[in-house]
């Protein structure tokens, strides 16, 4: 009994963070900036762009930086505000491959 309570309170948990992940990027699609806004702000930002897809009803920039750093970048659709900025670490650099 206490397993299947302990599995629906993770399972509400992590249901209630997905919601909060859609909520925050939450804009009717009529209402987006064009794919090019996006490339246009990555431009301005120095990001090289590797793809750009959609992410929890986001734009998700991948790519890299202006120091050749690795990106995952999350825009509000209608406004192309950042709603996460991540650094992504090389994967030889993350096991301590040189």
């Amino acid at each position: 009994m206490k397993s299947l309570v302990s599995i629906l309170s993770l399972s509400s948990l992590l249901l209630a963070g997905l919601a909060r992940a859609e909520e925050r990027c939450a804009v009717a699609m009529v209402d987006w900036q064009p794919r090019e806004a996006v490339l246009q702000l990555a431009e301005q930002n120095g990001w090289q762009v590797r793809r750009i897809r959609i992410d929890d009803g986001c734009y998700e920039v991948l790519g890299t930086d202006a120091t050749g750093r690795k990106i995952d970048v999350k825009l509000h659709p209608g406004t192309l505000a950042i709603v996460q900025n991540g650094h992504k670490e090389d994967d030889s650099k993350k096991h301590g491959d040189d």
